[in-house]
């Protein structure tokens, strides 16, 4: 690694019975700077570290202590204990070879946005609080949904709105309590039992959990199954098949989860005639535009919103494929009201004259928990620091990369492209007739997968690339999501590579 490492600098252990100043400016400013160097060293070697971490679970309890130090201990030494028994369990998602999962990109921005953040520390909950921290954010929020062109009904500035959550996972939840009370309070709280959510066979799992949190029955989830011939996103007439048939045991629709981007295939659910049938039967709509939300900036990909005018609401996140660290996911609503009175809590101690006139936005009110960060802050660096232009220009190079693996791909007739590649992420598979064994055993299809899923363990147990799978239409894939702030080209090409080497010696050996 870098200074801190080559060198040994000299240790200020203090003494016993020392008071210490947790928030001394000059300490503060020295220790600073020892962790940007320590990370800027990890960044210049990020690179060289297996990406996927190669240690056996429970190794850390081997190399830690088992009770915490009774003495304050150095930085220096506390740094060497992080590059020494920290890094290695690490996955690296920042790597250049990371392709995983979908990427968690970072920026200078972001972590510096970051950092002003945790360094204020404020708890802004109410508008009182710290009035920046709840006006920045209404202000980020309008400028993104302009960015991504979303109807003025879910902007500040057009009666609706959008805030900062963690993650999709409470997005989801909070609009389905918010869905749940406008209907409830319309039907009855005793009729919940006959509430329906309703997503497809390839929504992402934050939609059921939802729903259980929210009391929704358990058997009142419905995952409408998709096929090859929508490419796995969910039609119109299925959903309203699915509808007419719970409308038939008496039972109330209430909320759908439609995806822009799903996490198995970047698969994406038509807006337009979903809503369409929504409307009909007054179910509320939300788009989960995770991954893919980031891209609709782009003008020739911004179609994938067309219909969003008539859903309820919509988020993406920021953390995902648009610089901003983790944690920080963007949600609109047309109706805030419909947030606020779900969520809604006014106690005493909270009570103000700017809330009590309705003259603010009280955050607090749109999420699960009272305490929330300061997160508009990063998210603000990263769209001043970077502009429209730039942040474009960075989402295309990963789309062209994905293009030019797809290319890689086609050029080898022993692999395939399972699915269409929508954004930045190919979904492949070496071709089931390239399979051999003894084909009497397992089907070609089910030999295929145990190949793959075999291929796919091996390079990834190698550290020098790191791909996740999916199973779409019962055919396992590898996902080869490109989106790392740090990826070239040129690590796209030795990825593939590295793919071709271990497929050479996987069907070599099973020949």
């Amino acid at each position: 690694m870098g200074s801190l490492h080559n060198q040994k600098p000299e240790i200020k252990t203090g003494f016993p019975g020392a008071i210490i100043k947790p928030l001394d400016p000059e300490e503060f400013r020295r220790q600073g700077h020892l962790v940007i160097d320590f990370l800027a060293d990890y960044y210049n070697n990020v690179d060289k570290y297996p990406v996927r971490s190669q240690v056996e679970p429970g190794y850390l309890k081997k190399r830690l202590p088992e009770s915490a130090p009774h003495d304050a201990e150095p930085i220096e030494e506390i740094l060497r204990d992080v590059q020494n028994d920290i890094v290695p369990g690490i996955t690296h998602w920042q790597s250049p070879n990371y392709f995983a999962y979908f990427p968690s990109s970072g920026s200078i921005a972001g972590f510096l946005g970051e950092m002003l953040s945790t360094g204020f520390n404020v708890v802004g909950f109410n508008w009182m609080s710290s009035p920046a921290a709840t006006e920045l954010e209404s202000i980020v929020m309008d400028w993104l949904g302009k960015m991504l062109e979303l109807p003025s009904e879910f902007l500040f500035s057009g009666g609706g709105g959008g805030v900062l959550q963690g993650t999709t996972c409470e997005a989801i939840l909070c609009t389905v309590v918010a869905a749940r009370d406008r209907v409830l309070r319309r039907i009855g709280r005793e009729n919940i039992n006959k509430l329906v959510v309703y997503g497809s066979d390839q929504t992402h799992s934050a939609l059921q959990k939802a729903a259980q949190i929210a009391g929704i029955n358990p058997g009142n989830f419905r995952a409408v199954e998709t096929s090859k011939s929508s490419e796995f996103g969910l039609t119109a007439e299925a959903f309203r098949a699915q509808i007419e048939s719970d409308l038939k045991l008496g039972l109330v629709p209430l909320f759908l989860c439609a995806t822009i981007g799903t996490t198995s295939s970047t698969a994406v659910d038509p807006l337009a005639p979903l809503c369409a049938v929504a409307k009909e039967f007054n179910v509320w709509v939300h788009v989960d535009a995770a991954y893919a939300g980031s891209a609709c900036i782009l003008p020739e990909y911004r179609h994938y919103l067309d219909g969003v005018e008539n859903a309820d609401s919509f988020s993406f996140n920021a953390h995902k494929w648009f610089l901003t660290t983790l944690d920080c996911c963007c949600l609109w609503v047309k109706d805030p009201s419909a947030l606020v009175k779900a969520l809604s809590t006014y106690p005493e101690y909270l009570r103000n004259r700017a809330s009590d006139a309705k003259s603010v936005i009280d955050y607090k009110d749109w999420q699960i928990t009272l305490s929330r960060r300061f997160r508009s802050m990063k998210l603000w660096l990263v769209l001043r620091s970077y502009g429209v232009a730039n942040l474009r220009k960075f989402l295309r190079s990963h789309v062209k990369m994905a293009k030019n693996f797809e290319g890689l791909i086609g050029m080898d007739k022993r692999f395939e492209v399972v699915v269409p590649r929508n954004f930045a992420t190919v979904c492949f598979r070496i071709s089931p007739i390239e399979i051999g064994g003894n084909r009497q055993i397992v089907s070609k299809e089910e030999a295929a997968n145990n190949l793959n899923a075999k291929l796919l363990e091996t390079i990834n147990e190698s550290g020098k690339i790191y791909m996740t799978h999916a199973v779409i239409g019962g055919v396992y894939v590898m996902r080869f999501a490109v989106g790392a702030s740090l990826t070239e080209n040129r690590h796209v090409i030795l990825a593939w590579k590295v793919v071709q080497e271990h497929a050479n010696a996987l069907l070599n050996s099973s020949s």
